[in-house]
């Protein structure tokens, strides 16, 4: 018997999709290095498809050195222009560059609270929000403050509708619909 899992993940007729459904999206993660991860690939997601994204996601991990901000954040010119040449990824100038921005920022956020996941998860006390997906709202007070610190920090492309995608992403708000598998009891 098949999974019942939210429909967005069925959208696409996708393994890609699934697979990142249920092993990823919505479940809690501490660890900096996807934290990171997950910013750079949902600041590169704005106003394209998630799946986009996910086929892409190899092609991101070595265009970009393998997630590392202390690498990214040192980026030059020369670099930036060598990422726009590569059709494996997504070439935006603007995304890039905030990128580099964004692992300066992270490192900095990692330097004041110890790691970049205290300070992500201080915004809800250590807590799961859970929600459900069903409702289709794409920000809440709690992405808009989220967002609003990070801006104030350096980061870029992360408005409170990426940042909200970004901490369903993380498990930060668990959002899987009622009737889902990963669903968890509130």
């Amino acid at each position: 018997m098949d999974k019942q899992r939210c429909n967005w993940s069925n959208l696409e007729s996708s393994d890609l999709y699934r697979a990142y459904h249920d092993h990823e999206w919505g479940i809690p993660s501490y660890e900096d290095a996807y934290l990171f991860e997950m910013i750079l690939l949902e600041s590169f997601h704005c106003g394209l498809s998630w799946l986009l994204i996910l086929k892409k996601r190899e092609a991101f991990r070595e265009a970009f050195d393998n997630f590392n901000p202390t690498i990214i954040k040192e980026y030059t010119d020369e670099k930036i222009d060598q990422l726009m040449m590569d059709k494996s990824i997504v070439r935006n100038r603007a995304k890039i560059v905030a990128n580099i921005k964004n692992a300066k920022a992270f490192l900095e956020v990692q330097q004041a609270f110890g790691t970049f996941s205290n300070y992500i998860w201080s915004f809800t006390d250590n807590k799961i929000i859970y929600g459900d997906f069903d409702d289709l709202v794409t920000k809440n007070e709690l992405s808009d403050r989220v967002s609003k610190d990070m801006k104030k920090r350096g980061f870029g492309f992360m408005g409170s509708v990426t940042t909200y995608s970004y901490l369903e992403a993380i498990g930060v708000m668990n959002n899987h619909s009622k009737t889902c598998f990963r669903y968890s009891g509130r």
